[in-house]
């Protein structure tokens, strides 16, 4: 360690920690995102039995969720970037919490796909916000870390979704689940603008804390214009992984409980157990990930370095899943999609922190925006996979397949367009420079 790291390190220990409220802000946002997206996997045997769709069906209602939150993450990572992650924050809540809300007064295929195409307009914004703040409130140093805690509320959300959904759906019927799970997310948004500032303008952080969130690099803040966005290859270094991985965990999210179903003959009343240890092992990944490759840079390990390794790792971890269609024990295959689900959310912990390691601070929104929108068109693409296949053989096996080899592949494509995560240098005059450039 130089003696540089030594004294920021020693700076960490002496400075406040409000900061990390601001982390269990972000944490609390994503767990109510992930209870208002996964609703519709829990509840969907319930709804296929009361409305009659089939497998395509179900399909064509999260492809238009995922369509929405392809277009929604390009505009609302660029709102976010302009209106600061306070107030685009608190927008994009409100407008996905009134979209679930609306669930429970539609039937029918077309307007549960309109109600969820909202729904994907507004959840859109949760990760740009989030990582921007993060950005705001971390050095880098930390991020990976601050973003494996509040990336584990969506396992949270997955948690709570299975013990509190079903039991409000089988006592007050499905519209009533929708309805009161929106009403609690008022709360999250009235403590959000009460407590969110800039570090530089929050009363509460002390000027050892404000130093140790500013102790990296100064960077030229000047907007960069989409068409260089585009143009730069550390942007596809983010979004063409995340198009590869983030499919997978939506396929885990919408179709978990019903493999679950078909292949061990668990129901609305008996899924919720082994959903619970899936997603509490997804929690233990998101945080295990972030902080591994925290630690290693604490130790003066690369940022390179740290988080591809920490990502390969993960990806090892998941290749396993191939094998649960053909596992009869219940437990065995919990454990299995359990590691996968971990694996993925510690591969994302870091994948997540790159826009933050390698754009300005005004760009961040934007790049996540981006990658998020690449991400979202996978999903839009495994969903039409998915229930072709299940509609075609009823097997998961070939879905599980893709699932295994997506991480490696995301991998090589991240060293190919960026091998040594050189940070994006700007220009007094907001343009790009040559990779490596100072």
């Amino acid at each position: 360690m130089t003696t540089a790291d030594a004294t920021i390190t020693d700076a960490a220990r002496r400075a406040g920690s409000y900061r990390w409220v601001i982390c269990g802000l972000l944490f609390a946002a994503t767990a109510i995102n992930y209870v208002d997206r996964q609703m519709i996997g829990v509840l969907k045997p319930l709804l296929q039995a009361d409305l009659g769709w089939r497998e395509s069906q179900y399909a064509d209602i999260v492809f238009w969720f995922q369509a929405a939150y392809a277009i929604g993450f390009l505009a609302v990572g660029r709102m976010i970037d302009v209106a600061g992650a306070r107030v685009g924050y608190a927008i994009a809540f409100t407008f996905w919490t009134i979209a679930h809300v609306a669930h429970g007064f539609v039937g029918g295929v077309t307007q549960f796909a309109i109600a969820r195409f909202a729904l994907g307009l507004g959840e859109s914004g949760n990760f740009p916000a989030g990582l921007k703040a993060v950005a705001e409130w971390f050095p880098q140093r930390e991020r990976a870390f601050a973003v494996g805690i509040f990336n584990a509320g969506a396992n949270v959300g997955a948690i709570v979704t299975p013990l509190l959904v079903p039991a409000i759906a089988l006592a007050y019927g499905w519209r009533a689940a929708f309805i009161a799970t929106g009403a609690f997310s008022v709360i999250w948004l009235v403590a959000w603008l009460a407590i969110y500032r800039r570090p530089t303008e929050h009363p509460r952080v002390s000027p050892a804390e404000l130093a140790l969130i500013q102790s990296d690099p100064v960077q030229p803040s000047a907007p960069l214009p989409w068409r260089r966005l585009f143009g730069i290859r550390a942007t596809w270094a983010y979004a063409v992984p995340k198009f590869l991985t983030d499919p997978i965990w939506w396929m885990f999210l919408f179709w978990l409980p019903d493999f679950l179903g078909k292949r061990y003959g668990l129901d609305l009343k008996s899924f919720g157990p082994p959903l619970i240890v899936i997603y509490v092992m997804s929690d233990l990944g998101s945080i295990a990930g972030g902080w591994a490759s925290s630690r290693m840079i604490r130790a003066g390990v690369s940022v390179n370095a740290a988080r591809k390794l920490t990502m390969l790792v993960c990806a090892f971890a998941i290749l396993p899943i191939v094998t649960v269609q053909y596992i009869d024990s219940l437990w065995t295959a919990v454990l299995l999609i359990g590691l996968a689900t971990a694996g993925h959310q510690a591969f994302s912990a870091n994948l997540l922190t790159l826009p933050s390691d390698l754009f300005p601070r005004s760009a961040v929104g934007s790049v996540v925006g981006i990658g998020g929108t690449a991400g979202a068109i996978g999903g839009m693409l495994i969903a039409k996979f998915v229930g072709y296949v299940l509609d075609l053989s009823g097997s998961y096996a070939p879905i599980f397949a893709v699932a295994g080899g997506a991480y490696f592949v995301a991998l090589i494509a991240l060293q190919l367009f960026s091998p040594k995560l050189a940070r994006v240098t700007i220009d007094p005059a907001g343009t790009p420079l040559p990779e490596g450039s100072s």
